[in-house]
């Protein structure tokens, strides 16, 4: 049975060898490296936190209003309701005498809203309806708005330096004529856009 030896020559021998007072630099060059790596890594924000993926509104329900409820009164059909609330999202075969209208709607950097709206029936005639406080159309709108609010209005006057140079820039506008557009030569014959005669 023959064995195999290596040779002679391996990969450490073939590399230049580096002298104890080298190996020792590259060691501690190494370990300041991954010293500097992690104390800037404690210091300095992550990426995760500098960049937040964008995540789209999600609405579901009816948006019902105060005004909406308001509009409710008992003794009205099952239609009328439907016209003034629309369709509710929950309706049951077993309780087949009450709507739900529910609401949620969740936007990134603004708390989660969630309402709720209970219509019960006698028959086909509503009877009473039940559930949270509803805001107004004005600030159900306003909850929706995603600009931010400042404290500082905006400046709405001019200084007088804005003005004088709004006025010198439309003097300049008023002085110089309109191009006038190109006109063609009279006379200037073109060339038929179909040859007499050609096959259709």
């Amino acid at each position: 049975m023959h064995h195999l030896t290596p040779p002679r020559s391996s990969l450490h021998e073939r590399l230049p060898r580096l002298s104890r007072p080298g190996r020792v630099l590259c060691a501690l060059s190494a370990l300041l490296a991954l010293t500097a790596c992690s104390s800037l890594g404690d210091r300095l924000p992550s990426v995760a936190s500098l960049v937040t993926p964008y995540k789209i509104d999600i609405q579901q329900g009816n948006v019902v209003t105060r005004e909406q409820a308001q509009a409710l009164q008992p003794g009205m059909s099952r239609q009328q309701v439907r016209d003034i609330l629309g369709s509710p999202l929950l309706t049951s075969v077993f309780h087949a005498d009450r709507w739900d209208y529910v609401f949620t709607f969740k936007r990134q950097g603004q708390p989660l809203q969630k309402r709720k709206l209970a219509v019960f029936f006698k028959g086909e005639v509503m009877e009473r309806f039940e559930g949270d406080e509803l805001p107004t159309e004005a600030e159900f709108v306003a909850s929706l708005d995603v600009r931010r609010k400042s404290d500082k209005p905006p400046v709405l006057q001019a200084t007088e330096a804005q003005l004088q140079a709004f006025q010198e820039r439309n003097a300049k506008t008023a002085q110089t004529p309109p191009a006038t557009p190109a006109t063609v030569a009279p006379g200037t014959l073109y060339p038929p856009l179909e040859t007499p005669g050609a096959a259709q």
